[in-house]
């Protein structure tokens, strides 16, 4: 994903830019995207990220609202999460290392309160975080993240028990594919309102049939949404591909991995999101060079990749050559980027603490430009008003695809968030907490 300074640098930076690393491309890790030609439908690759500098406070639109710095100094942190009203706790991509915050004081405990011997290559690493209430007021907590497993790269997800001062009893949940890779690891993860934990995982730079090739690999889980019981990682009841058959060039198969998906044909993603309202899922989805996406995940989603990114009707490629489960269905996404801004965090803030207008409605970020956007749901909460979005957005938006920068210019709600943005939260006192890869936590309030 891009690293974006102040000054001068932030022009150096973005000219020179990679992402945390997703292909015709956006990518995280402690890195500068730059343009390569490594994948099948181009590729992003990431240079060294400069060391951590002072940060300018990014700037938010509406003058009834205003930013403060929570916490600062964090080595490219991926995600975070709250596992109590004053505690945050943060993750470092490289070190594999959980930092303890303190959202009363903004203090940075020295000594991680967790540290994990990670992968680091390319997106590898310490990725994704989410929390789930247990019996009476415990907490468990979910770490995704890239490991040697006996000399085998693999992306696994644990279980840990939150004592309130510590991460203790690790449990595997989630044992899942680390190559070829390095890149499209994917690893942003929620708990829904059922309980069940959401995860997604990229590409990893396959083609098989979850990357819709009808005569590739079978199903091995990559390019998936799983909705698994967070308590052992087996299918969530109601999941769309249990027991389902897969058809492709006349040969029918059972697989039981496709009991634990809820959605496939994902190239890679760095949000998922829960509307507060529907209970619906929600995603951010990182193209190659052309098409970022958001897209409403219902149950059985293909998202197309490889065949499409973007509107089918932008694409060459049409839905017949898709991969087909039974009870799959595809869909445009709901809001396109044509040109990369590696869209990372989505969130839906679940408050009216910043007022009426912004209450279950939704942020995304992007890593690119340091960006954060708006936008206001519809009546059936399934897309976007683009007439809320800005002067431009009837006419120029009507097609839900950013085109330029006058229509990029009308969503965009906040800039200058130094490194590009890696996660959003709504934090336990209502407001909205973004998180940069250049090390830092910010709180939007109201003035």
């Amino acid at each position: 994903m891009i690293v974006i300074g102040a000054g001068l640098v932030i022009l150096a930076i973005i000219i020179s830019f990679a992402f945390w690393n997703t292909g015709k491309e956006s990518t995280l890790q402690p890195s500068i995207p730059a343009k390569s030609n490594n994948s099948s439908k181009g590729e992003t690759q990431v240079q060294s990220m400069p060391e951590h500098q002072p940060l300018l406070l990014p700037k938010v639109r509406d003058s009834s609202l205003r930013i403060e710095l929570v916490a600062d100094g964090l080595s490219f942190p991926t995600s975070m999460a709250f596992v109590d009203r004053h505690t945050i706790l943060a993750l470092q991509k490289d070190g594999g290392k959980v930092i303890m915050i303190s959202n009363t004081n903004g203090t940075v405990q020295k000594e991680p309160l967790l540290q994990i011997k990670v992968e680091n290559d390319s997106e590898q690493g310490l990725l994704g975080i989410a929390v789930a209430n247990g019996t009476g007021n415990t907490k468990n907590v979910f770490l995704y993240y890239t490991a040697n497993d006996h000399g085998q790269i693999r992306n696994k997800v644990y279980s840990y028990f939150w004592t309130g001062k510590s991460l203790i009893d690790r449990k595997l949940i989630l044992d899942l594919p680390g190559t070829p890779g390095p890149n499209h690891n994917g690893g942003k993860m929620v708990v829904g309102s059922d309980g069940y934990l959401y995860a997604v995982i990229g590409n990893l730079n396959r083609k098989g049939m979850l990357q819709n090739f009808k005569d590739g690999p079978p199903p091995d889980d990559t390019s998936v949404i799983f909705r698994i019981n967070p308590e052992n990682g087996s299918a969530a009841k109601g999941n769309p591909f249990l027991s389902s058959f897969l058809s492709t060039n006349d040969n029918n198969r059972t697989d039981e991995r496709l009991s634990r998906y809820f959605a496939y044909g994902i190239r890679n993603s760095f949000g998922l999101a829960i509307d507060p309202i529907t209970d619906n899922l929600w995603d951010t989805e990182n193209g190659a060079d052309y098409y970022d996406e958001i897209n409403l995940v219902r149950p059985g989603f293909n998202s197309g990749w490889q065949q499409v990114m973007g509107p089918v009707s932008r694409d060459n490629e049409t839905t017949h050559d898709f991969v087909t489960l039974q009870n799959s269905s595809y869909a445009d996404p709901v809001f396109s980027w044509k040109n990369a801004v590696a869209p990372t965090a989505i969130q839906f803030l679940n408050s009216k603490m910043l007022g009426v207008k912004y209450a279950d409605n939704i942020f995304v970020g992007d890593f690119l430009n340091g960006n954060l956007y708006f936008f206001e749901v519809n009546a059936t909460r399934t897309g976007f008003k683009m007439s809320s979005a800005g002067t431009n957005a009837t006419t120029g938006l009507a097609d839900r695809i950013v085109d330029n920068r006058d229509e990029l210019s009308a969503i965009t709600f906040g800039t200058g968030f130094q490194g590009g943005i890696t996660d959003i939260q709504t934090g336990p006192d209502g407001y909205l907490y973004v998180l940069t890869y250049g090390g830092s936590i910010y709180r939007i309030v109201a003035r």
